[in-house]
């Protein structure tokens, strides 16, 4: 496969077509989502590509209550084919060892392993269970430093095709999007892995 010829080739095509295409390869697929603000317009792209499309959601238990209600919303009027996944232990036990949310500067080796504990271990168990070729994600080349480096299609560190069907829009471009379509979306977003903007969760930088 081609991907810097295929990255071209896609660069200039529709999210939906993008995603059509992956479809077309003959591979597993899966597609992510955080129901972070704008996640609908991702999962209107996968549910009109092909709404078989298993879409896993790491539910880290630490999402505020607009985020659930927006979740909810969002998949009863999408009616993505979800596939919820969650950590071992409860925010609450979590919390109660490890005092809280660590901050990646203070203390490093203890935010590593709750990004383990609440992303990176429930999607490994996602991994194993639908075991993904392609993976179609909504991550944004303008997001982060990490994902400047990437492009449309890229190959991750597992073996997997990662596909980001809006990897060159900006913020404004998704908002456009969802507005044209009226997708609904929350307001309130917490990721407990990232803790500031700017940051990686672990799941598109894990090995």
């Amino acid at each position: 496969m081609d991907l810097a010829a295929l990255n071209q080739t896609l660069k200039n095509e529709a999210p939906v077509d993008i995603v059509r295409w992956a479809t077309t390869l003959g591979k597993s697929i899966i597609a992510t989502t955080s129901f972070a603000p704008n996640a609908a317009a991702m999962l209107h792209v996968i549910t009109a590509a092909d709404a078989t499309i298993p879409v896993v959601w790491i539910d880290s238990g630490y999402n505020v209550p607009d985020t659930y209600r927006a979740a909810e919303i969002i998949m009863e009027r999408l009616k993505p084919n979800m596939q919820i996944y969650i950590p071992q232990w409860t925010a609450e036990r979590r919390s109660a060892i490890m005092g809280g949310i660590p901050h990646p500067d203070d203390d490093p080796d203890v935010h590593e392993e709750f990004t383990r504990q609440v992303k990176l271990e429930p999607f490994q168990k996602a991994l194993d269970d639908l075991q993904p070729e392609v993976w179609v994600s909504g991550i944004r080349q303008e997001e982060t430093e990490f994902r400047k480096s990437l492009d449309i299609l890229s190959i991750d560190n597992r073996g997997i095709l990662k596909v980001a069907p809006f990897f060159y829009w900006t913020e404004e471009q998704v908002e456009g999007y969802m507005a044209l379509n009226k997708l609904p979306s929350c307001k309130h977003y917490f990721d407990p892995t990232k803790v500031e903007d700017g940051r990686e969760c672990g799941l598109h930088t894990a090995a």
